[in-house]
């Protein structure tokens, strides 16, 4: 809900007077653009995820068949109330950015290299249609392409049936072969636009450039809308998890408390497991209950058998978890049992 907080917050400024505060002659960093992208993405997939929310009393399955569909609806709704009626998506304008007419600027240009074509150009209409039909329909077309070939007998896979279906003459044949090169082309334009992108710092989505839209600055002297302490305090707790996750396998923590024990009570200190010293054990060193199986490993202290033959093939280094010694292998022992008369 921070999103769309701080997104209302973008839209009532650049539906006021958006327009004649964007300059496009700043250049616009490639970091900020590709922010916008990821921060788009990231809210689709919030807006997706509380959509499958609300069916989680029924049946499991029930959006698989038409989550394609579901999902271009949702995409679709959203463009209709972001970048349709305002311009820009909710990451541009979190960070501040929202699409310029390149096209007639272009043309402006060529038409007279003298006359700086600096005055902000909203998109038309068409321009924003489609860039939604760009940006939601080849995703679409991608997730529905196996449905979309077994439905044409195009897959060379097993169909529904189990049975290998045949070639289906030449025309088929080279309708799949074109399918195929239309995708291969597809990925190498997109490939090829983002290396572009990279060389000039325009279009980094292959759509963009398809439409003429370019991402400039709506408020070029405003800073972010994303607290910068938000985004420290988020970037701090990602490189602790990430280190406790580096560090705590190489943690043994058996010989960690073994050694605090040591450490604090002495190892020659009488455990809960021994009575007297006199060999008499009374509870497993991992499980603390009475042994069953009781074996030793070398160092005095008795385990159930179970127990420290799970952990030996667990561990191949393992420590007795009472004085911190190196097991050995596990012999079996005889328990004394004191009984007392009556």
């Amino acid at each position: 809900m921070d999103v769309l907080t701080a997104a209302s917050q973008s839209e009532n400024f650049s539906g006021s007077g958006s327009d004649g505060g964007a300059d496009p002659q700043i250049p616009v960093l490639r970091i900020n653009q590709l922010d916008a992208f990821e921060l788009d993405s990231s809210l689709e997939q919030l807006i997706w995820g509380q959509f499958t929310q609300c069916f989680r009393g029924c049946r499991p399955g029930l959006l698989t068949p038409a989550e394609p569909e579901l999902k271009a609806l949702l995409a679709l709704l959203l463009w209709r109330f972001t970048l349709y009626s305002d311009g820009a998506t909710v990451g541009q304008a979190l960070l501040s950015l929202r699409y310029h007419d390149n096209t007639r600027q272009t043309a402006a240009t060529s038409a007279s290299p003298l006359t700086p074509a600096s005055s902000y150009r909203p998109l038309t209409p068409g321009q924003r249609l489609g860039l939604a039909l760009f940006t939601v329909g080849p995703r679409w077309l991608q997730e529905r392409s196996h449905s979309l070939l077994l439905a044409l007998g195009l897959s060379s896979g097993p169909a529904g049936g189990g049975a290998a279906p045949t070639d289906g003459g030449p025309l088929r044949l080279g309708l799949r072969r074109s399918l195929t090169l239309l995708s291969a082309a597809a990925q190498i334009a997109g490939l090829l636009n983002f290396l572009v992108f990279l060389r000039n710092g325009r279009h980094p989505a292959l759509a963009e450039r398809a439409v003429g839209a370019r991402a400039v600055f709506s408020r070029p002297n405003a800073g972010r809308d994303v607290s910068y302490q938000v985004m420290n305090r988020e970037l701090l707790w990602h490189g602790f998890a990430e280190f406790l996750i580096f560090l705590l396998p190489l943690v043994n923590a058996r010989k960690a408390k073994a050694a605090f024990y040591s450490l604090v009570l002495g190892r020659e200190a009488e455990r809960p497991g021994t009575v007297d010293g006199v060999g008499v054990w009374r509870e497993c060193g991992f499980c603390g209950e009475w042994p069953t199986m009781p074996h030793t490993t070398g160092c005095g202290h008795v385990f159930c058998y179970y127990c420290v033959k799970s952990h030996a093939v667990a561990d191949a280094y393992l420590t007795c978890p009472r004085c911190g010694a190196e097991a050995g292998l596990p012999k079996p022992v005889n328990l004394e049992v004191e009984m007392e008369a009556r």
